[in-house]
């Protein structure tokens, strides 16, 4: 049963579908309009989304929300496992996404490895990042990591040499992912999706409103827009 946003019981004494969801806002705040990308790295659809989302929501003057969620967890939950045991369709999604990045223009150059960061490291460093303003570069950099390098985006090696090509410091970011604040973030961010009643990353939440893919972004935009 999802409970009411503001009413439910939160992690590490925040709201987990209000006060940490005003936490994890990196667009402009003056901008009224805002979706709430979740996201997790991970997901293969994702990629096209983390690419082009971002300037495609400010060509509407919309603001985007990074959200960092383990939609792993939730897939579990709900006995939703689309690709790991069903090659027909996971061949299916690769051309698909082939075929979509070409559309957009969003560079593709093969199969990546998958999956991948079974512990979701990655996404540890991504709540980090988004509590702190910088996700979205650090989310397209992970991504760019594995599907343009094939590297898992996850391992310390990779994420060692992302973070410093944003010019972070490594050792203090892992060390700050791996703490209980910011795990307690990322179970929050998951406990807000799973109140939502999101099953899928990309998701693009409008208000209480669900648009799942990255083929309904445009929906998502006009949704907000006419609000």
């Amino acid at each position: 049963m999802a409970v009411p946003r503001g009413k439910s019981t939160a992690y590490d004494g925040r709201n987990a579908s209000g006060l940490i969801r005003d936490a994890f806002c990196v667009g402009e705040p003056n901008m009224q309009r805002q979706i709430e990308f979740f996201y997790f790295i991970g997901s293969t659809y994702s990629y096209l989304s983390v690419t082009r989302a971002e300037a495609r929501a400010a060509q509407d003057g919309v603001a985007l929300i990074w959200r960092p969620f383990s939609v792993r967890t939730l897939m579990r939950e709900q006995n939703n496992i689309p690709f790991a045991t069903k090659p027909v369709k996971m061949k299916y999604m690769w051309r698909d996404l082939e075929r979509r990045a070409a559309r957009f223009g969003v560079p593709f150059s093969g199969i990546p490895p998958y999956p991948i960061d079974p512990d979701e490291t990655a996404n540890h460093v991504a709540t980090l990042a988004a509590r702190e303003g910088w996700c979205r570069e650090f989310t397209q950099a992970a991504y760019r990591t594995w599907f343009l390098q094939k590297q898992d985006p996850g391992t310390p090696e990779s994420l060692r040499n992302i973070l410093a090509s944003l010019g972070r410091d490594a050792d203090d970011c892992l060390a700050r992912a791996a703490e209980d604040r910011t795990k307690q973030d990322y179970l929050a961010s998951t406990e807000s999706a799973r109140q939502l009643g999101l099953f899928g990353s990309p998701s693009f939440v409008v208000g209480q409103e669900i648009f799942w893919g990255d083929d309904r972004l445009d929906d998502a935009l006009d949704w907000c827009k006419a609000q």
